[in-house]
């Protein structure tokens, strides 16, 4: 079974009030639409592209595909500084994206990616008043 990752940029406001109603429905005990799949919500593409850096995404797929047993092994899959590989690592197991866990040689910290594919959807209007809303037909 493949896991996806679902990537999302939306308005602000709009995360807002996704993020409220999440929590109205978790208070009442309903279930959402976020639990049937995990996704990452970003404000905006700039907070996208700060996150999810090239550097980032082929990091992510060297561990995804290198299964490397410490942090000191991922930045070698990857040909980078361990301390930049560290760094990103935080950031993106603080964004969800991957997991670091205990049990690696010598108790390192193991890099995991629990999801086989990343789909992003990104609404990017060029006019920041058009509606985005869709229309009924």
């Amino acid at each position: 079974m493949t896991t996806t990752l679902h990537i999302t940029v939306d308005d602000r406001e709009q995360l807002r009030a996704e993020t409220v109603q999440f929590v109205q429905d978790a208070e009442a005990g309903e279930q959402s639409a976020h639990d049937e799949k995990p996704v990452i919500q970003f404000g905006s593409y700039n907070d996208l592209v700060d996150s999810l850096t090239p550097l980032r995404l082929e990091l992510i797929q060297a561990i995804a595909e290198g299964n490397p047993e410490s942090m000191r092994e991922a930045a070698r899959l990857v040909d980078r500084d361990v301390s930049d590989v560290h760094s990103d690592l935080k950031h993106l197991e603080a964004l969800g994206i991957l997991q670091l866990e205990d049990g690696g040689p010598s108790g390192a910290m193991q890099p995991v990616v629990p999801f086989d594919r990343i789909e992003m959807h990104i609404d990017y209007p060029f006019i920041a008043s058009i509606d985005t809303t869709p229309a009924s037909a």
